[in-house]
């Protein structure tokens, strides 16, 4: 069985390096969109004020995400007996659909400004933009190590990555315009940038989703972990299984198997536990054994 308070001190040490991070990304990003925004208006550059809107998401993000953090550290008590660790979920769920909504903005603008163009400072915009990728660039590097590890962590991660294409296509945009005068490319590069951020948010709130569905956590199968059980030693059936997670790291399963004859309830119940912690990473088991033909009469075993 796992050391239950090492864990929790591990978690808590993870949780605190990410917050460290999550809080210099966050004020690098925060001067930054004040800069951008200013700079979107004042140089009439669509492309800009787009970047800006997601460079907003990414604030949006790291705020929660520290919020998530904190809220994901506190006690388990008598009305939310799992903890506060879906909190983390939600925000990550709320930064994806911001995101859409950001999407969509721009594109009904962009569509606008394909009818009507208007001029674009071309000089202005790139040079705000090529400071804005040297943020991301910084915040991305700060924020890499912990993406693996935590939805929320990964949300912010990904908003900083598409601001850095973002702030890409921007230089490139702002070249084009101003070796040509070709002031149609603003928009064009807006609904690039918005287009290319999509696939990637709805990669996360899908993957929000099915936590929050209770679904099975990707890179596990039922069918395996079915199998798995009913191959220990005094189990010949496996019932109501469910495999779900409160967040990205902590999955958790409860099982009903039915023993065969003369099987000792209390050793098959650690036998399963035990395969279910050690071949697929599942610490929080409850396993509820019965006997041939009876319901399940035998108390259940929690892990750890």
């Amino acid at each position: 069985m796992h050391d239950h308070a090492a864990g929790g001190h591990a978690h808590d040490h993870t949780a605190g390096a990410n917050a460290t991070k999550l809080s210099w990304a966050l004020a690098l990003t925060s001067i930054y969109l004040v800069a951008e925004v200013i700079g979107g208006f004042y140089f009439n550059s669509l492309a800009l004020l787009s970047d800006a809107a997601h460079m907003m998401t990414d604030v949006a993000a790291l705020v929660i995400a520290l919020l998530a953090i904190r809220f994901g550290q506190k006690p388990a008590d008598d009305r939310r007996t799992f903890g506060y660790r879906r909190f983390e979920i939600l925000a990550a769920a709320f930064n994806a659909v911001l995101l859409f909504a950001i999407a969509i903005y721009v594109l009904v603008e962009a569509i606008r400004r394909f009818s009507d163009p208007e001029p674009v400072q071309s000089t202005g915009m790139m040079i705000v933009a090529a400071v804005g990728l040297v943020v991301n660039i910084v915040s991305m590097r700060l924020l890499m190590s912990g993406k693996d590890k935590s939805f929320n962590v990964k949300g912010a991660y990904l908003e900083v990555w598409a601001d850095m294409i973002g702030s890409v296509g921007v230089i490139a945009g702002a070249i084009a315009i101003r070796f040509t005068g070709w002031t149609w490319v603003d928009p064009i590069v807006a609904v690039g940038i918005g287009l290319w951020v999509l696939p990637r948010t709805w990669i996360l709130l899908r993957d929000t989703t099915n936590v929050l569905l209770e679904g099975v956590p990707n890179g596990i199968e039922l069918n395996k972990v079915r199998a798995a059980i009913a191959g220990v030693p005094g189990v010949v059936n496996v019932h109501d299984l469910h495999i779900w997670s409160m967040s990205n790291d902590d999955i958790s399963c409860t099982a009903h198997v039915t023993l065969g004859e003369g099987a000792a309830p209390d050793e098959v119940r650690s036998r399963v536990v035990a395969l279910l912690d050690q071949q697929f990473e599942i610490g929080h088991a409850t396993v509820q054994t019965e006997g041939p033909g009876e319901e399940c009469e035998a108390g259940g075993q929690v892990h750890p």
